[in-house]
């Protein structure tokens, strides 16, 4: 145990970025003591270009001087890493097909349902664009209702008794979605409509694991006014 709490592990990233609060939460949940190295956002550090040559993006996670990139790609290395007595549970379902079922819906919230809160969040659209956006973004939050219905088997997450993959997939997003309430004015995430994933949404956020990297949302508001001023004043401007 002594040799596995000295070994170097180093977190490249942004506070506000739901990418790199997703590798923050399962270094918690394994209990893996870390370094976080803060970027400044709207640039690219020398140590991030390093580490990630061929998309330059964040988060990165350093362990033992070896760079591994893409958050959900970090989660599984965290989970088979920091596995066994070095852990309570494991991140990953036990079982090959929930596994496969995980990682599709982790694949869908990134590949389809997170264009939809972007562009719910875009002030240059008209509002009905929008508004369509919104509608989109809680129909897919209707779609995840029925998937925490069937995966959680009427526990308090998707991954059961405890936080597992598909939990930090999604819920890194959780003050994002405020954030793209107060931004747009639509409400997104309602009680009434997705009783399942709103009290979700609250035991995730006050898990121990998680309630300390979740960024504050009036942070990511004003963060997402900063892209916004990048991006007019250059369009091949990147978002961080």
């Amino acid at each position: 145990m002594a040799s596995r709490e000295a070994e170097e592990v180093k977190v490249v990233g942004l506070t506000v970025s739901p990418f790199v609060v997703r590798v923050r939460i399962a270094l918690n949940l394994k209990g893996v003591k870390y370094e976080f190295l803060e970027e400044q956002a709207g640039s690219k550090s020398e140590l991030l270009i390093k580490s990630n040559p061929v998309y330059k993006k964040m988060p990165v996670l350093i362990h033992e001087g070896r760079p591994i990139c893409e958050s959900m790609i970090i989660v599984e290395y965290v989970d088979q890493v920091w596995a066994g007595e070095y852990a309570s549970h494991s991140i990953l379902p036990s079982l090959p097909h929930d596994r496969a079922v995980a990682r599709f819906w982790a694949h869908y919230i990134d590949d389809k349902w997170l264009p939809k809160l972007i562009e719910t969040m875009k002030r240059g659209d008209t509002e009905e664009a929008q508004a369509e956006a919104a509608e989109e973004t809680k129909a897919g939050l209707k779609l995840m209702e029925e998937v925490l219905e069937k995966s959680s088997k009427g526990k308090q997450f998707f991954g059961g008794d405890a936080i597992g993959h598909l939990d930090i997939a999604f819920g890194s997003f959780l003050t994002w979605i405020l954030a793209a309430e107060k931004i747009s004015g639509f409400k997104l995430l309602q009680q009434e409509q997705t009783p399942l994933l709103f009290a979700w949404s609250q035991n995730f956020c006050l898990d121990v694991a998680v309630k300390d990297v979740m960024p504050d949302v009036d942070e990511l508001v004003e963060h997402a006014k900063k892209i916004r001023a990048w991006k007019i004043q250059s369009p091949a401007a990147e978002n961080n």
